[in-house]
């Protein structure tokens, strides 16, 4: 029989708060870098590892190969859909940069989320990455996220609320949204 465990989303505001306070004594501590390995894993598969996260740079090397994720394309995308795709990969980001902002802001206002529930969507048209059409963009035109929340007694205007909170706090919508400057060098 399998046994399916589901834990509700939350975030430990006391650990936040801490945070928060650490951050303001010490504002490098709020300087933080992301970093990942990536290699060609054949065809149009990527093979790629967690590198060290650094923090006030000081990297924590704990972080370096302990994950590594793959990605490839479907087969009508020419692919062999081996792994989700980058574009997925994306959508994952959000997802759950979006869990975390949420559970957190929920906290925050002392809400009790039963669930979340996220339905996201990737739009784009192909022609501008293929050269069809130079006036059409090659990266998405268009994302989308439908949120749904379980609060029992929680009125739908404090949901509401919360959603417009986290259009305005995640920080990985502020990168999707904003211009953001990426950096490519050959080595």
């Amino acid at each position: 029989m399998n046994t399916v465990t589901t834990t509700k989303p939350f975030a430990d505001l006391a650990a936040i708060e801490a945070t928060v306070e650490a951050v303001s004594a010490q504002r490098e501590l709020g300087r933080v870098t992301f970093t990942m390995n990536s290699e060609s894993a054949g065809g149009l598969t990527a093979k790629t590892e967690t590198g060290p996260l650094l923090q006030a740079g000081v990297p924590d090397n704990s972080r370096r190969g302990k994950y590594t994720l793959h990605s490839d394309e479907p087969i009508s995308l020419l692919g062999t859909d081996t792994a989700v795709s980058p574009a997925e990969y994306i959508l994952k980001g959000l997802a759950g940069c979006y869990i975390v902002t949420l559970a957190s802001l929920a906290a925050a206002r002392n809400i009790t989320l039963e669930e979340i529930r996220l339905t996201l969507g990737f739009d784009i048209d192909l022609s501008g990455f293929l050269g069809i059409d130079e006036s059409v963009r090659k990266g998405a035109e268009h994302i989308t996220v439908s949120v749904e929340l379980e609060s029992p007694g929680t009125p739908r205007e404090d949901l509401q609320d919360l959603v417009k909170a986290l259009e305005a706090t995640s920080p990985i919508r502020d990168t999707l949204a904003n211009p953001v400057k990426v950096t490519t060098a050959l080595n």
